[in-house]
């Protein structure tokens, strides 16, 4: 049985004669939230307010092209107090598979960035995607901690 990560496990699985190793399903999910935990961990100074957030995360096995999910969100974030931040966005998901159909599904996420103190930073992401084909939705959680020098 192939363990059931989250994200954009259910893009690569939806088409029955296609399969991708746990591994690379792990690492492309691991890449889409990458950028949001980098956002939710960015200084926020006063500035808040409503953004728009492209973003396209490819997948590999070795050398061979799997595919790929661009994420078209529009997005709010905002300060809580002078140490926390939280921001909450949501789209359109666009999952191109090699030599495979396109579909769009509805996706979303939403983090919060807590400094601990003025080197330690604590973040948190849920993330959400629509089921290719009537598949389930799917959802995600990251958690973190960040040590500046």
């Amino acid at each position: 049985m192939v363990p059931q990560y989250s994200g954009l496990s259910r893009y690569i699985d939806y088409a029955s004669n296609l399969r991708i190793s746990p591994f690379l399903k792990f690492a492309m999910i691991k890449t889409t939230l990458a950028f949001a935990a980098a956002a939710a961990l960015a200084p926020a100074g006063a500035i808040a307010g409503p953004y728009a957030n492209v973003e396209a995360n490819s997948g590999f096995s070795g050398s061979s092209y799997a595919g790929t999910v661009t994420d078209v969100h529009l997005g709010y974030e905002g300060n809580i107090g002078e140490s926390a931040s939280w921001y909450a966005q949501g789209g359109a998901g666009i999952i191109t598979i090699n030599n495979g159909p396109t579909e769009t599904v509805p996706t979303g996420k939403v983090g919060l960035g807590v400094n601990a103190s003025e080197n330690l930073n604590l973040y948190g992401e849920l993330s959400f995607a629509g089921g290719v084909d009537g598949a389930e939705t799917s959802y995600g959680t990251k958690v973190g901690v960040k040590y500046s020098f």
